[in-house]
């Protein structure tokens, strides 16, 4: 029930620079076989970025016309979070800055996959016991302001422990979708609980469509405790060299990078344009630098942020909460 991609000779340059800016090369004995369909795919990511650049993601006039910003103050009944948002049509992205969300600190990203037809999650998650890993389950609420929480979507991730990159799975709440007061779309077809019905269609106004890559460093730890969860989502993976890996599940290739935790954080995002760009523009966003164009495409990149902490492993059996903003 995807909305299908073609990818372009410049989106596959793109998407190769993910693994060229690491100085690797892709390890081909170590692909693993690919389905034609995932059960999931890339939904959202999440970056604690510096005070410098959150504010101006948050600011910047020319980003609020490039594409759909929101800013948001999540609450999940104990914990409330601030978050800057740019939705696409069927993907997103979502920023912190010191102080927006408890405990993460400059450096720590996230990034979640999610279903789009109802059940799927609970294929992956039984796909993720048979790889041996024992899954954490719960379900994820939301207060819309009246004090009483309700269910916002399922969750499914392999452990609440790591440095600084957390991925989980999802799959919203059909009743979540349905509820009056949030007005979202009706659904297209029997089990929609998409990502494209979530998200709405504000994109249509702006020049961003999507998020179709993305480079994150963290460390290898946290590659092995994640990616896992992936591969039972039938995503294709493929292992570098140097440890690191590529995923791609049909429009979204994610790239993660292994560093110390120190030198962890976004470095690259590719994003799809609505229309191809009549003129290339490179704006700078704090310590982050934009470049849309030329063609239907744009490149945000991303400095390196001294982190405030190397020691920023979660004992608390449940994520940080910025995972679960949006």
């Amino acid at each position: 029930m995807r909305t299908p991609w073609r990818i372009s000779g410049f989106v596959a340059a793109a998407i190769a620079s993910l693994v060229i800016t690491s100085g690797t090369s892709i390890a081909p004995a170590h692909a693993e076989e690919k389905r034609q369909e995932p059960l999931l795919a890339f939904n959202h990511a999440w970056a604690m970025v510096d005070r410098e650049t959150a504010d101006a993601i948050e600011h910047s006039e020319y980003l609020g016309q490039f594409a759909d910003r929101r800013i948001s103050t999540g609450n999940d009944g104990t914990s409330t979070w601030t978050g800057r948002y740019l939705l696409g049509k069927e993907t997103y992205l979502e920023f912190f800055g010191p102080g927006d969300a408890p405990d993460a600190v400059a450096g720590d990203t996230g990034l979640a996959v999610s279903a789009d037809d109802d059940g799927d999650l609970a294929v992956a998650t039984d796909n993720l016991r048979k790889l041996g890993v024992d899954p954490v389950e719960f379900t994820q609420v939301t207060d819309l302001g009246d004090g009483k929480p309700i269910p916002w979507f399922d969750v499914t991730y392999t452990t609440s422990t790591y440095d600084t990159f957390f991925s989980w799975a999802m799959e919203y709440r059909d009743e979540f979708l349905s509820d009056p007061r949030l007005s979202f779309p009706p659904p297209a077809y029997e089990g929609d609980v998409s990502r494209d019905r979530y998200n709405r269609d504000r994109y249509l106004d702006h020049q961003m469509r999507d998020v179709i890559g993305i480079q994150i460093a963290t460390t290898e730890a946290d590659i092995e405790k994640m990616v896992p969860l992936w591969r039972a989502a039938g995503i294709t993976i493929r292992v570098l060299r140097d440890g690191g890996v590529l995923a791609f599940d049909g429009m979204t290739t994610i790239r993660l990078l292994p560093v110390p935790a120190e030198e962890a954080g976004v470095r690259h995002i590719i994003l799809a344009l609505n229309e191809p760009a009549e003129e290339p523009h490179t704006e700078t966003i704090g310590n982050s630098t934009l470049h849309v164009g030329p063609g239907a495409y744009a490149l945000w990149t991303f400095d390196p942020i001294e982190a405030a902490s190397a020691a920023r492993s979660q004992e608390s059996g449940k994520p940080l909460h910025p995972a679960f903003g949006g």
